[in-house]
């Protein structure tokens, strides 16, 4: 059934499907970041975020421990959003250059961001049992969003994610492979398109800079 938006995030919010994911999460909200310690942690899953009529999905493997598991919001309050919302605003597929907290007015232009994961892993490495679990919400993210063209993934962990998901519905080539600003399109019409994650180790080896980002991100908006 194609839940509503409104159904899916009460949906996602309240799940427990997962035990080790349910306590990870949970500990780090009591545990907290020293800077971060008078601070209310969310510590529950998170939902997508944006443009419901957008064209383009970004997708990241899961909410950031201290970012998106601390505000609410995926990338949101930690140096990956910073880096990521930098680019988005240049490519004017944001209102605003940053993503600090969950009612800081930020709005997606044409975009929704989400994470195939829900909640934050250990290590952020998820079991293929979690990722199941969640491709079913991530699923229903993808049937609300009508106008669907294109699908960027934010890192590789995440282009496998996307890739493991898409097999279970379609004959997807065997040689799809992640790299950065590589275009696939798949047998229902999406292009998926693999990007470095905005990580601060990608942005501090210079893998990833600001006019790379931006560039792929227009380059994106006129594949559509």
């Amino acid at each position: 059934m194609n839940k509503s938006f409104e159904q899916l995030e009460n949906s996602i919010i309240n799940c427990k499907k997962c035990p080790r994911l349910v306590n990870f999460r949970s500990q780090i909200a009591k545990d907290k970041r020293k800077q971060y310690i008078n601070e209310k942690y969310w510590g529950k899953p998170i939902t997508g975020f944006g443009d419901r009529k957008a064209r383009i999905l970004l997708v990241g493997l899961a909410p950031a421990a201290h970012g998106g598991n601390r505000t609410g919001r995926v990338f949101t309050g930690d140096r990956s959003s910073e880096f990521l919302y930098k680019c988005l605003h240049k490519a004017k597929l944001s209102n605003k250059p940053n993503s600090i907290h969950i009612s800081d007015g930020l709005r997606l232009n044409d975009s929704f961001i989400t994470t195939a994961l829900k909640c934050v892993p250990p290590g952020d490495k998820p079991t293929r049992n979690e990722l199941n679990n969640c491709f079913k919400y991530f699923n229903n993210e993808i049937e609300n969003l009508k106008n669907l063209k294109i699908v960027v993934a934010l890192g590789k962990i995440a282009f496998d994610a996307c890739v493991m998901f898409y097999k279970q519905q379609l004959q997807i080539e065997p040689d799809i492979k992640f790299g950065h600003s590589k275009f696939y399109k798949l047998p229902n019409n999406i292009i998926l398109v693999g990007s470095y994650h905005p990580s601060p180790r990608n942005v501090n080896t210079g893998r990833i800079d600001i006019k790379k980002m931006t560039n792929l991100f227009l380059k994106i908006k006129k594949a559509i």
